[in-house]
């Protein structure tokens, strides 16, 4: 659902929504790494300034999550050239 949401949510604000991929490791049972790829010029915008986009997704993540449920920790890449 978490992963879902962010992809969704990315690809509305991206230039370039069909490079949007996400991936997911779990660190260990209440934390679970999302890594979000998206095409370089659009690290700019999916990040924000200062900061603002990606901790406003992250925000409502949190928000979203159940009690006693995992955390997660959002991080953005830039996806290599194909």
């Amino acid at each position: 659902m978490v992963k879902d949401f962010i992809v969704e949510y990315v690809k509305l604000i991206a230039k370039h929504p069909e490079s949007v991929s996400i991936d997911s490791n779990t660190l260990d049972e209440n934390l679970t790494e999302l890594l979000l790829y998206v095409h370089p010029d659009d690290i700019g915008k999916v990040i924000g300034k200062d900061g603002r986009m990606i901790s406003s997704i992250k925000t409502v993540i949190s928000g979203c999550k159940p009690k006693g449920g995992p955390s997660y920790k959002v991080s953005v890449k830039a996806k290599d050239a194909e």
